[in-house]
Order: structure tokens, then sequence, then C-alpha cells
């Protein structure tokens, strides 16, 4: 049976002039992608989630003249 690692560096050996990279071209490749769509679907559920926690709020407006009762709870007087 041959040798599985040398039949593997020589199919690496022939991939690498396809992997020739020019110095003066920069690209975000795989990782730069990978990045970006883990942040777009962190972004996407916690807009989710404010949307979800935004809808339980109840947004109740104070009387503007019926009701003025003060606001302070009761407790002891000042010095």
């Amino acid at each position: 049976m041959p040798d599985m690692s040398a039949s593997a560096a020589m199919a690496i050996t022939h991939l690498v002039p396809l992997a020739e990279v020019d110095e003066n071209k920069v690209t975000p490749g795989v990782l730069g992608f990978i990045v970006f769509a883990v942040m777009a679907v962190a972004v996407w559920g916690l807009m989710k989630s404010m949307n979800r926690h935004m809808a339980k709020v109840d947004f109740k407006e104070a009387p503007e003249d019926g009701d003025k009762r003060s606001t302070r709870t009761p407790g002891p007087p000042e010095a």
C-alpha cells in the first residue's frame, strides 16, 4: 500500500502554483466572509430580540390635567 503522506504532499505541490498570491492585491478571503456572516446573523438575532422586547412594553402617557397627584413617595419630612 503506498504511503498516504507522500501522495498528499505531491497533491499539495501540484496545487501551490494555483494559489499564487499577488502581494499588491489584498482580499478579505474566506475568513473575512465568515466573520461578516457571523456578525450579520448576530445583528439579525439582536434586532429580532429587541422587537420582541419592545412589543412587551406598554407606553402609557401620564394624564395631562386630570390627575395632578404628587409622584413622591410618602416618608419622613425632610429637615
